[in-house]
C-alpha cells in the first residue's frame, strides 16, 4: 500500500498523517517537505525531481516487500486535484493508494476572497505550454491558474495585458504560512512587471463584475448554449449583412469552437460567428475594418454576456500582430481573398471556413488550404425559409447561395504547427 498525504496548504500535519510518518520505510516528496516534516531516521527519502525515477524507486522498493515499513508520498494541496495521484493509479493502480487528502490552494484562495468558486474553471499551466491558460483567462469570468517556472503571475499578465484583456489578477503566495502568506490583487501589466519568485500558490483570473454568478447545480464553467445558429435578429446588424443562421450552423461545426482554443473571426461583420464561438467557451478575436462595425461587434457581444476581443484594421495586415489560431472563419475578403486565406491557413493550427458568395474565388481559395496542408471540402447553400403570405398561408422564399470552403488539419500535421 502506498499512503499519499496531501499537505494542504503548508498547515502543520494532522495527526494521523504524522502517525502515518512515523512507521514509513520510504518517504518521497519535495525537499520542503521532507524537510518540514518528522520522519524516522531509518526511513530513506527521495527528492522528488523527474517523476519517473521516483516511481522506478516506489516500485523496486515494493518488488523488495517493503520489509522496512511503508511508502509514503507527500505533496501540496489535494494529491488528487492536479496532484500526483494520477501519475500513481496509472502505475501502481488505485486500489494500492491510501490518499489522505489536504485542502487545495484553489478552494483556499477563493476562500480568502471571500468568493465561492463552484463556478470557476481551474487550469493547470504547471509543466504545461501557457497558451491554454490564456485563452480561457480571455473568454471566462472566473479562473484559476496553477503556475509554474515560466507560466507564473508575470507570464500570465504580460499574456493578457497584450491582448487588452480587462481582468484582475489576484496573485496568491505562500498560502497557509502565517509570516509569509500574500493575496494581491493587480491589473495584468501590473502582475507582468513584478519578479513573483518561487511561492506562488495559485493565481485567479477575475472579472469582478461577473465574479458572483447565479446559483450553479454543475461545477466548472458554463455550460454549452442551449442553441445556436441564432436568427440574424438576434444580432445588430446592418442591411442584412450578416452570416446568416444556416451558414453559421454549418461554420460553427467545421469551426468546433470549444474551451481553451482561440478562433479569429475575419472580416467580421456584425460578429456574429464571433459572438456564436464565444457563447461556446473560446477566446474570439474579430477582425473588422470599419469603425462602425467594431461598435457593433462590441455591442453584440455584450447583449449576448461574452468576450470577444475587436481589432479594428484591414486584412491581412492587420493578422500579423495577433496569436496564432486554432480555428478561423472568414467572411467575405473580396480581391484579398487568397491573401487572407494564405495567412489565415499558414497560422491555423485546426481548421480554416470561408463563407464565400461568389464562386469566382473559390478555386483560388481552396489552393490556399490545400498549399498550407489542410484538407479541403465545400458545398454550396441555397435554401428557403418559411415566409407568410396572406390568408394565414406560407410561401417559400429563397435565401441566397452561399458557398462554404473548409480546410481541416490532418492531425499528423499538428506536430509543425506552432504552439
Amino acid at each position: 500500500m502506498i499512503t499519499v498525504v496531501g499537505t494542504g496548504t503548508g498547515a502543520p500535519l494532522s495527526p494521523d498523517a504524522r502517525g502515518v510518518l512515523a512507521g514509513a520505510g520510504l518517504v518521497v516528496g519535495a525537499g520542503r517537505h521532507l524537510a518540514a516534516a518528522a520522519l524516522p531516521e531509518r526511513a530513506e527519502r527521495v527528492v522528488l525531481g523527474p517523476l519517473s525515477p521516483a516511481l522506478d524507486r516506489i516500485e523496486r522498493y515494493a518488488d523488495d516487500g517493503a520489509l522496512g515499513g511503508p511508502v509514503v508520498v507527500l505533496a501540496s494541496g489535494d494529491p488528487g486535484f492536479f496532484g500526483i495521484v494520477r501519475a500513481l493509479a496509472e502505475r501502481f493502480g488505485a486500489e494500492r493508494l491510501d490518499v489522505r487528502h489536504g485542502v487545495s490552494s484553489v478552494a483556499t484562495a477563493f476562500a480568502r476572497l471571500g468568493l465561492p468558486w463552484d463556478d470557476a474553471v481551474v487550469v493547470s499551466a504547471h509543466g504545461r505550454a501557457l497558451r491554454t491558460a490564456v485563452q480561457i483567462c480571455r473568454s471566462q469570468p472566473k479562473v484559476a491558474v496553477l503556475t509554474g517556472p515560466g507560466s507564473g503571475p508575470a507570464e500570465l499578465g504580460a499574456a493578457l495585458a497584450h491582448r487588452g484583456a480587462e481582468r484582475v489578477l489576484v496573485v496568491a503566495s505562500a498560502l497557509g504560512d502565517p509570516e509569509r502568506e500574500r493575496v494581491e490583487r493587480v491589473t495584468p501589466a501590473e502582475a507582468a512587471a513584478r519578479d513573483w519568485g518561487t511561492a506562488v500558490s495559485v493565481v485567479l483570473c477575475l472579472d469582478e463584475s461577473r465574479a458572483l454568478a447565479p446559483v450553479r447545480t454543475v461545477a466548472g464553467p458554463r455550460p454549452g448554449p442551449d442553441r445556436w445558429a441564432l436568427d440574424e435578429d438576434e444580432f445588430a446588424h446592418r442591411d442584412s449583412m450578416i452570416s446568416k443562421f444556416e451558414v453559421r450552423a454549418l461554420a460553427l461545426a467545421r469551426i468546433g469552437p470549444r474551451l481553451g482554443e482561440l478562433v479569429w473571426d475575419v472580416g467580421a461583420g456584425s460578429g456574429s460567428v464571433a459572438v456564436e464561438c464565444a457563447r461556446f467557451g473560446a477566446a474570439v478575436t474579430a477582425v473588422e475594418k470599419t469603425r462602425d462595425g467594431c461598435d457593433r461587434i462590441r455591442a453584440n457581444a455584450a447583449a449576448h454576456g461574452v468576450d470577444v476581443r475587436v481589432v479594428h484594421g484591414a486584412a491581412p495586415t492587420v493578422l500579423s500582430d495577433l496569436d496564432d489560431p486554432d480555428a478561423v472563419f472568414i467572411g467575405g475578403g473580396g480581391r484579398e481573398l487568397p491573401a487572407i486565406v494564405t495567412v489565415c491557413a499558414r497560422r491555423a493550427r485546426r481548421a480554416v471556413v470561408i463563407a464565400m458568395a461568389s464562386l469566382d474565388r473559390v478555386p483560388a481559395a481552396r489552393d490556399a488550404l490545400t498549399a498550407a496542408g489542410f484538407t479541403c471540402d465545400g458545398v454550396l447553400l441555397q435554401s428557403s425559409r418559411l415566409a407568410p403570405l396572406p390568408g394565414d398561408v406560407s410561401r417559400l422564399a429563397a435565401t441566397n447561395p452561399v458557398f462554404v470552403l473548409w480546410g481541416l488539419r490532418p492531425p499528423a500535421r499538428t506536430e509543425g504547427v506552432p504552439q
